[in-house]
Parts: C-alpha cells; sequence; structure tokens
C-alpha cells in the first residue's frame, strides 16, 4: 500500500471518494439511492468493522440497496459520534492489520444517525418506520440488565423502574423499541426482527426476556403482541476491533485520508445466525455469513474460548503492567497459562461445529491474539470483568465441576481477576477504574487478601460457586500466593502442578 504524507490528506465525504489513493477500495454503488431498512443501536467499532461490512459487501455486487443501517444511540456520548459520522457522510475506513500485510476499505452502508435525545423520540420515530425490518443492537455484554448470577431479568434497576412508569419517554434501548413496535402494533404495521450482536450465550433469548419482560411492566398485551410476533434470532459474531485512538487517527492519515472515527481490524471475521427474521433480511450468507438453525454451539466455543480467553490474558497482563494483547501473547507464561486452561478446562465442555475442531480452535485465537499488527489495549480488554467473567468464564467452572474435570486453572483465573481489582500492579502503579462496579469491587479484593472466601460471597457472580470446596479452596490457595509471590510465580507454580 502506498503511504501518502500528512500533508495530502483527502477530507473523507461522499464527493471525495474519487481522490481517494488509488489502493483504496471504496463503494461502487450509488449511496444516494440506498434507502434504510436497519436500525442498529450501538454504533461503535466492532458494528462498523462487522455488521456494516456484511452489509457493504453485499451492496457491492448490486444488492441490498434497500437495507441500509441508520446509526443510533441512547447515550450521551453518543451524541459526539453522530457528529463525526454525519460530517464524513457516515462513511468509515476499515483497515485490515495482518502480518502479511494491510488494506483500507471505505465502508458506506449506513446512511443516518438518528439525533440523540433524552427521551429517544427520533430513535422511536425511526424504528416504527414500516421500512425499518431489522433492529440491531452492540450495547455491551453489560447491558442488557441481567443478573449476572441467574441470567435472569433485574425488574428493579432504575433505568427500568423509570422505563416501565413511562413508557412514552424511555430511557434505554429496549424501551424505545417496545415505544415503536407499540406504534407499529397500532398502525397495523409488523414487528422488526429484534438482532442481538453482542457476545452473550443465547444472545436472542436473552434479548427477547429483556424486551418481553420491560413491555409486560407497562402493557401486558403489547408484550404478548411483541413475544407472539416479533423474532429474535440468536447470533455469534466474531472479529477483533480494536478502540480508535491517537496511533489509529495517525494510520488512518498515513493513508492520505482525513477520517474521524477510523476502524482498525484483523482480518478474520465470522457471523453465524439463526435464520428467524420476520420482516425479511439482506442475502448476507452470499458474502460469508453463515445461517444456521444451531447457532449455540458456535456461541458457546466463541464466547468461552476467545471471549473467555481474553479474560484470561488480560486480568494477568494488568497485574504485569503488559499494555497490549499481543505483548501477554508474547509472555510465556501468560500465553502458556491461556492454552492450558483453555485446553484442559474449557474445551471438554464444548462440541466441534462445522469445520472446525475445539483443539483446533484453541490454535486459531492463539495466533488472532498474538497479532502484532493489531494494537488491542490490555485496559480495553479488562473492561467490565463483572459482566465478563460470569458470562465468559464461570460457566465452564460450573461444568467442570458437574462433569469432575479440573478448574484449578479457571480458580486461578478468577483469582487474578480479584487480584487485579485490588486496583495496584506488581509494580506498584495504580490501575485506574476499569469496571461499573469499580468501587465495590476494590473494597472487596483489599478485604480478599487476608480472607479469599469474601470475594466469592459475591453470589450475584459466582452463585454457589463458593461453597464449591473443590474450587473455592483452589482460589484461596492461588490469591494467597498471588500476593505472596507474585503474578508470575504463581502462574508457573499452576503450569508445574497441572503438567
Amino acid at each position: 500500500m502506498n503511504i501518502r504524507q500528512r500533508t495530502d490528506l483527502v477530507k473523507l465525504s461522499d464527493q471525495t471518494l474519487a481522490e481517494l489513493p488509488e489502493d483504496i477500495l471504496r463503494p461502487t454503488y450509488d449511496r444516494s439511492a440506498l434507502t434504510a431498512g436497519i436500525v442498529h443501536i450501538g454504533l461503535g467499532n466492532f458494528h462498523r468493522g462487522h455488521q456494516a461490512w456484511y452489509l457493504h459487501c453485499l451492496m457491492q455486487k448490486g444488492l441490498a440497496h434497500d437495507w441500509a443501517i441508520v446509526g443510533a444511540g441512547v447515550r450521551a456520548g453518543d451524541a459526539a459520534q453522530r457528529e463525526r459520522l454525519a460530517a464524513q457522510d457516515y462513511l468509515t475506513t476499515l483497515i485490515a492489520l495482518d502480518p502479511a500485510g494491510s488494506t483500507a476499505e471505505v465502508v458506506g452502508s449506513m446512511i443516518d444517525f438518528v439525533p440523540v435525545e433524552e427521551s429517544n423520540a427520533a430513535l422511536i420515530t425511526q424504528m416504527a418506520d414500516p421500512a425499518i425490518r431489522i433492529v440491531a443492537l452492540t450495547v455491551t455484554e453489560g447491558g442488557y440488565y441481567l443478573d449476572p448470577a441467574t441470567k435472569g431479568f433485574d425488574a428493579e434497576h432504575p433505568d427500568i423502574l423509570h422505563d416501565a412508569k413511562t413508557p412514552d419517554a424511555p430511557v434505554t434501548a429496549f424501551g424505545a423499541m417496545i415505544a415503536a413496535l407499540k406504534k407499529r402494533r397500532a398502525a397495523g404495521v409488523g414487528p422488526f426482527t429484534c438482532l442481538c450482536c453482542d457476545n452473550l450465550q443465547g444472545n436472542g433469548g436473552i434479548l427477547r426476556q429483556t424486551v418481553v419482560s420491560l413491555a409486560r411492566l407497562s402493557d401486558p398485551n403489547l408484550a404478548d403482541w411483541i413475544n407472539d410476533n416479533a423474532s429474535f434470532p440468536n447470533s455469534m459474531v466474531d472479529c477483533i476491533v480494536p478502540a480508535t485512538g491517537p496511533n489509529e487517527l495517525a494510520l488512518v492519515r498515513s493513508l492520505g485520508i482525513d477520517d474521524a472515527c477510523p476502524v482498525t481490524h484483523e482480518t478474520f471475521r465470522q457471523w453465524v445466525i439463526e435464520d428467524d427474521f420476520c420482516a425479511g433480511r439482506p442475502d448476507w450468507d452470499l458474502v460469508g455469513a453463515t445461517f444456521t438453525d444451531d447457532v449455540h454451539d458456535f456461541e458457546a466455543m466463541k464466547i468461552r474460548v476467545l471471549n473467555g480467553g481474553h479474560q484470561i490474558i488480560a486480568n494477568a497482563g494488568e497485574l504485569l503492567s503488559i499494555e497490549t494483547i499481543s505483548g501477554c501473547m508474547a509472555n510465556d507464561d501468560i500465553r502458556t497459562l491461556f492454552e492450558k486452561v483453555a485446553t484442559s478446562e474449557i474445551l471438554p465442555h464444548l462440541k466441534a461445529v462445522p469445520g472446525m475442531e475445539p483443539n483446533a480452535y484453541v490454535d486459531l485465537i492463539s495466533r488472532r491474539f498474538s497479532n502484532t499488527r493489531i494494537v488491542d489495549t490490555t485496559r480495553r480488554v479488562a473492561f467490565d470483568g463483572s459482566s465478563r467473567h460470569p458470562g465468559f468464564l464461570i460457566p465452564s467452572i460450573q461444568d467442570g465441576l458437574a462433569a469432575g474435570t479440573p478448574v484449578a486453572g479457571l480458580a486461578l483465573v478468577e483469582a487474578i481477576w480479584a487480584r487485579m481489582c485490588a486496583g495496584l500492579r506488581e509494580d506498584g502503579s495504580e490501575i485506574a477504574p476499569n469496571d461499573p462496579n469499580w468501587d465495590t469491587l476494590q473494597s472487596l479484593a483489599q478485604y480478599a487478601r487476608e480472607n479469599p472466601a469474601l470475594w466469592l460471597k459475591q453470589t450475584k457472580y459466582y452463585g454457589t460457586l463458593g461453597h464449591e470446596a473443590r474450587f473455592a479452596d483452589a482460589f484461596a490457595a492461588w490469591l494467597d500466593m498471588l500476593w505472596t509471590k507474585g503474578t508470575t510465580a504463581t502462574i508457573r507454580a499452576y503450569l508445574t502442578v497441572a503438567g
């Protein structure tokens, strides 16, 4: 790829697409002729580097021009993202980073972004439009108002109580979806498909639970109508997409493009979707997505090995002041910890999926984590452990205890998380708050230094695992060793004992 100097920049917009460097791929379709069919809530990097790219690829084939994306957000910070994207006609430069080389492509499948309002009135109006047939979400694993231990609906959360009381002016994405569905029912318009694209096992079922349960608090008849008529397909999404920071902004400028919100990503992508769409869908399978009636095994493999693996290495990396995920994998002890725990304690509970055996998947993830071109920060990956550990790791512990398979490595991983939440790295530097529940976690982690059982009393994360001696005793021993001998010595002790 030819590299242009910073003084030779092209401001990204519809009008300047032809002026981009010749080696930058760009839309070949007429963006002015696109019409909206999808509202996507949560316009972060992942969506733009994954789902929006699949749709763009279809559009490049002359298909799905009536399925363009309208972005949306329900947080105040989303307004700034809307402004950045609007200033460049909602175009995004995707930069694929691989040790073998890089490519760049401008994606044009998004055509609008609704105003971000406290009442979500504009979002409700947009979703009530009969042209919108899919409402998709990437709002993070912790955004579905779940009890972390039971996975049940948290009906007592203040946001939920607000939306139940004032359903016509909701503050949550789910409340806005319900208000739009209510308008569609009143107008005699069918529902849209509700498509979750977050890393949750059975994510379609979880989204159904959240939407229907919230609707039932204010309008039981509407809740029944949604449950009976809307569809909530399960899906599994996979692509490593780092956050955009100064390095990424400098990279896109080095290519000759002035893009305020570029996305870097690895070359691997996967999207497995249950074929259950009540109002039609794009033919994403024509550009590499997989439609299936059984997403569960794909979900389990990806969530437990990749997402769980991210937590295994990132928490240890934080304690050892390693800044990136590839840097964590360059540490022999952390890499071997991931591979050992994944192989001996996670894989026994997974099934092969078409085209991929579990052991081969661990090897694939190890290579992907080790990609030095992907500058994925340890801090980003370690964020929100209070949602990610219950979703990604604890199910493997529960399965291991039930099956009598090893859990000592997973106990160590949980002890490393507890040690990390104490807020100090081994070099004495402070770990800045990195979880919505950081204050509580930090306090408990400091008390758990002397009494490890206190950490496992967080039943909203661990359920009854604190009473399982095989896990709890191992956790206590590892946490004591982490404090007295350090992270590296403790990991090596596990690797030695585990053979």
